[in-house]
């Protein structure tokens, strides 16, 4: 038997694993990718007898994948978040899929380990910008503010770095990152005693957010702002990041964050209002590569002629 873990190369996705394989060890083939990188499962070649554990990708990016495994005899755990789509019918498919605009794959894992490992659940749900339920659940697990406030920094950091074009863009490679942080059972000792792979999340982090803050909005109104980044790998790394950070200081608008691709296109990251988290999938699956969840959505390839169309439709979604 061999045992595949597939996950999100974000903090949602390596989180959610962490708490897994702390709890039930197993060695096991690694298939991630950076944040983009969702149709994981084409790169599976389980047979009958094996096991695939499924993290934090959109069921229905997948589907044409699921199908084939669980038709080669294969044994799928599959927990997400994102629109799933129809969940197909197999005994050998066990699922836990939540599409709720509060909740994310750490916090669905949390669940189901009963809270055996809260507190990568905590980094994994700041991760995803859920604050308020990830604050929540460290209340729960007994950790401090000053704790809460160093999680959240981890999440986030953890969350950059899964944002680039390629892997070569990363500061570290998501599956190495994950092998990183598996021996801390608490996320704070990583935080402690690993100073030079903290430092360069947090280092990274910060010097990249500082270019993308130099940037005024292309286009503003009352209930929506549309930023354009530049063909270059630090905005490529804070796309995502970026958006989380405009939907925090102005949680009754809208935000897209658009970058410009070498092929003078765009890759597009959208963030739902906080106070009014619905509407980012629905927005995106508009577009031939769009697809994400209520709160948080993306298109991995507008083309730029498409530009003025995803604007209009961006301004229609949140009058």
């Amino acid at each position: 038997m061999t045992y595949y873990d597939v996950f999100n190369g974000d903090a949602d996705g390596i989180c959610s694993l962490l708490q897994l394989r702390q709890v039930n060890p197993v060695d096991s083939v690694l298939v991630t990718g950076v944040k983009r990188d969702i149709a994981l499962l084409d790169q599976v070649t389980a047979g009958s007898g094996d096991q695939v554990t499924v993290l934090d990708i959109s069921m229905e990016k997948n589907l044409d994948g699921l199908n084939r495994l669980l038709g080669n005899g294969v044994q799928v755990f599959y927990v997400d978040h994102h629109f799933a789509g129809s969940v197909p019918e197999s005994r050998q498919l066990t699922t836990i899929i939540n599409e709720a605009p509060d909740i994310c794959t750490s916090l669905l894992v949390n669940q189901h380990l009963q809270g055996a490992c809260a507190s990568w659940a905590v980094v994994g749900a700041f991760g995803d910008n859920l604050k308020n339920s990830a604050r929540s659940l460290a209340r729960k697990s007994g950790l401090s503010a000053d704790e809460t406030r160093k999680l959240e920094e981890l999440g986030i950091y953890i969350n950059y770095n899964g944002y680039g074009s390629s892997l070569e863009e990363l500061h570290f490679k998501p599956d190495d990152l994950y092998r990183i942080l598996l021996p801390y059972d608490h996320p704070l000792s990583f935080i402690h005693e690993s100073s030079k792979e903290f430092a360069l999340l947090r280092d990274g982090y910060s010097n990249d957010m500082d270019a993308a803050w130099l940037l005024q909005p292309e286009y503003t109104t009352e209930s929506c702002a549309v930023y354009i980044l530049p063909d270059a790998p630090w905005a490529r790394r804070v796309g995502g990041v970026f958006g989380n950070d405009l939907a925090n200081q102005s949680p009754d608008r809208a935000h897209a964050v658009v970058t410009e691709k070498a092929d003078g296109h765009y890759q597009v990251s959208v963030r739902a209002p906080l106070n009014r988290k619905s509407g980012a999938a629905d927005l995106c699956r508009q577009f031939v590569t769009g697809g994400g969840r209520a709160a948080a959505a993306g298109i991995n390839h507008l083309p730029a002629a498409s530009l003025e169309q995803f604007v209009s439709k961006l301004v229609e979604q949140y009058l």
